[in-house]
């Protein structure tokens, strides 16, 4: 089988272990976005009980994005240093330990200190994910798995308000004793990810088959890379660069979302779900689709740099509805548009995701990932505070909002073309080799 890869035969896709890989991943986004979405849930509960301010509330939410952002910067190194079983291990305990915590806060500064945590912990998720999409799967089918993976941040979203309910209403429980024993969801997790994970060869589940199709890509001989290989690309750049632009529109439409409809058609999208369910249904939909389709058209003999850069332009193209919604009286309407947008991001995330593993070699892709994640997190918190200053200029008009989240998927394909116009492979000296 070996020879016959080697002189360009078929490679048989035989096997399915790598798509339980794929699952665990699925379950762990699921919680870290659970994680994540109780505090805004439960924040009017806490406000009227610990009396916080507007300001107040406004410092923890900028404490998690501050953490979060510098801990890709951490957490992706950290991933690339021990690899994504020790190195997710490590992020899974922290986030749970700060999720934990938050049952424990009483003050906001000790609030704050329990976001901090949180957002370091799960700052490692995404770094975590496409290094071990990198270790299972091949090139040509990369983009499909990180597309159903990532289609899991919206069911957290989804699944955060029953999980409440769950907890509170039926069973009773404050919210104090919620944090602490949905601490449990991470404690679950980290085993299950130590018991499943490992690289495909030491797995000891993969048969023969299966292993040459994971591995029929050109073999890699970077031994051990450091940041300041990665950081002197503009490749690294251009990623980091797609996704500062990008970002910021999903991080508005999870905090600001609940505030337009309540604003817009009095409707609170805690408690009437069916509208909130229908918007991120369809944009896991794009998740899966925008993965598939690069998948596909690499499949189909088209060239990682056509298939990755076409598949980011359509979906920027499916994000232009928003330009519709502002002023629409229906409010089913402006559900639908929203959804067909939302799904044209994920699938613009799906598919940016999938080129750190096309341009760099394995051991440098957490820290690839990592100043991403970090160009993201600044992008957010620009966004939140600019779209704060334009609704207050505006009189909560989102039209100028709306608009310029249309443009940055457009921009951030042209600078990512300009920085790799090819998103060939880098050529990276190990330390190994260097010393």
């Amino acid at each position: 089988m070996a020879k016959a890869i080697a002189n360009g035969g078929a490679v048989p896709r035989m096997g399915r272990y790598r798509w339980l890989i794929v699952a665990v991943l699925f379950a762990a986004t699921t919680v870290n976005y659970i994680d994540r979405t109780m505090l805004g849930l439960l924040a009017p509960t806490l406000g009227d009980e610990l009396g916080w301010s507007e300001n107040d509330y406004g410092n923890i939410v900028t404490a998690f994005q501050a953490a979060y952002a510098l801990g890709f910067l951490l957490m992706g190194w950290l991933i690339d240093r021990f690899g994504p079983k020790i190195g997710y291990g490590i992020a899974i305990s922290i986030w749970t330990i700060g999720h934990v915590a938050h049952g424990f806060a009483s003050s906001v500064a000790s609030f704050m200190m329990a976001r901090v945590i949180l957002g370091v912990g799960e700052a490692g998720h995404f770094p975590a994910v496409v290094r071990a999409s990198s270790e299972w799967f091949p090139q040509k089918e990369r983009s499909y798995a990180i597309g159903w993976v990532n289609s899991a941040t919206t069911i957290g979203v989804i699944l955060t308000a029953p999980t409440i309910a769950f907890f509170m209403r039926v069973l009773g429980f404050d919210w104090r004793e919620t944090f602490i024993v949905t601490g449990a969801f991470g404690v679950v997790l980290l085993l299950l990810w130590l018991w499943l994970y490992s690289n495909p060869r030491e797995s000891g589940k993969v048969s023969a088959a299966e292993l040459a199709w994971i591995e029929h890509d050109p073999p890699e001989k970077i031994e051990r890379l450091g940041w300041g290989a990665v950081v002197t690309k503009r490749e690294a750049w251009a990623y980091a660069l797609g996704k500062f632009l990008t970002d910021p529109v999903w991080f508005l439409m999870l905090f600001w979302l609940p505030k337009y409809f309540s604003t817009t058609y009095d409707v609170d999208l805690k408690v009437v779900l069916l509208p909130m369910i229908v918007m991120y249904l369809l944009s896991d939909v794009g998740s899966i689709l925008g993965g598939w389709v690069s998948s596909k058209l690499i499949q189909t003999g088209h060239s990682v740099n056509f298939a990755r850069k076409a598949t980011m332009l359509g979906a920027g193209c499916c994000v232009l509805p928003l330009l519709f919604v502002s002023g629409l009286d229906n409010m089913w309407l402006a559900v639908v548009l929203i959804g067909i947008a939302l799904a044209g991001h994920q699938a613009f995330s799906s598919t940016i995701l999938s080129i750190p593993p096309d341009m760099f070699p394995k051991r440098a892709v957490g820290s690839v990932i990592g100043l991403g994640g970090f160009a993201g997190g600044v992008g957010g918190m620009v966004m939140a505070k600019s779209t704060g200053l334009v609704l207050d200029a505006t009189g909560g008009n989102y039209t100028v909002i709306f608009a310029a989240c249309t443009t940055v998927y457009f921009l951030a394909v042209l600078a990512i073309h300009t920085l790799s116009p090819r998103l060939a492979p880098v050529a990276i000296e190990s330390e190994a080799a260097a010393a």
